[in-house]
């Protein structure tokens, strides 16, 4: 089984970065990552001007994938998120939802032990391990890791789990595939700026797929079939996701748009997946069953 160690990191997702591994369409390849601030933090004392700034984020890779020719989607089946046994949590000024509130930064270790994050002495959280970080090289200029778009980059969506396949847009040869930034919990929105981060490995299996137009990011699980879209401002992201669906359902399911939008003001649930980024993310949720009753099948991811 393929390996990539996690010394072996980016800051950016960018078409100029040399793969640090290659693997073929159907391989299964595991990340070691590190959290979002490169285990820099190790105790709740700990000074925050103690931090290099430029070493957040990082992601893992990048992986080329032979075969991935641009046009082409990369599918990312998560097999398997393994999490350390230690998290961490911060927020303060000017991050978050109440940065304009706190006057000083706090910091909160988190004991990870039997299934669950010890958040506090009366509190312990079942873990749900997921991917905040997650992309493809995007064709133009790079994007830091920490900004979400639809090539993917840091989305974080708390669907992104073991047990989902994630479709990412192929943009250069190779596609260029690198992750990072695991919680080992976290509930949409990650309004204190962070989710439960902490360090580990995901195992994944990436597939080149040719000839499929979709509208990515896209997201499939057990449940559901899953649009992700990034802007600036939230209702954008949450239009886009919507429209993406409906863009979905008109061109492989057979509906006309206004019947597609019908059913997912009936059936979809638009939701929020972080509000902290530089891009706001959203994400429309359709579950899959009704997709598969107009006759499409899930077998191509």
């Amino acid at each position: 089984m393929l390996e990539i160690s996690s010394d072996k990191l980016v800051y950016a997702l960018s078409q100029n970065h040399a793969p640090v591994a290659r693997a073929v369409s159907g391989e299964t390849v595991v990340f070691h990552t590190c959290d979002c601030f490169e285990n820099q933090i190790v105790r709740e004392d700990q000074d925050f001007g103690t931090l290099d700034w430029e070493r957040i984020n990082p992601a893992t890779g990048p992986l080329y994938v032979e075969g991935a020719d641009p046009g082409d989607t990369l599918s990312v089946e998560i097999l398997a998120i393994d999490v350390a046994e230690q998290g961490v949590m911060t927020t303060g000024p000017n991050l978050g939802v109440l940065g304009d509130e706190l006057k000083e930064n706090v910091i909160r270790m988190v004991q990870i032990r039997d299934g669950f994050a010890h958040f506090s002495s009366a509190l312990s959280i079942p873990l749900s391990p997921m991917i905040g970080v997650i992309g493809t090289a995007p064709a133009g200029t790079d994007v830091p890791c920490g900004t979400p778009g639809d090539h993917g980059g840091n989305m974080d969506c708390t669907k992104i789990r073991a047990g989902a396949t994630l479709l990412l847009p192929v943009n250069v040869p190779g596609a260029l595939l690198a992750m990072g930034d695991l919680h080992a919990a976290m509930a949409d929105g990650e309004v204190a700026v962070c989710g439960m981060e902490i360090a580990g490995k995901v195992t994944v299996r990436v597939h080149v797929i040719k000839g499929l137009a979709w509208k990515l990011p896209m997201l499939m699980d057990e449940e559901n079939v899953i649009t992700i879209a990034s802007e600036e401002r939230l209702d954008e992201a949450a239009t886009r996701a919507t429209k993406n669906m409906v863009d979905f359902l008109e061109g492989f399911c057979g509906m006309e748009r206004a019947e597609a939008v019908l059913l997912l003001s009936a059936v979809g649930s638009l939701r929020i997946c972080q509000v902290v980024d530089p891009k706001k993310t959203a994400r429309m949720e359709l579950p899959r069953a009704y997709a598969e009753r107009l006759g499409f099948s899930f077998a191509i991811a």
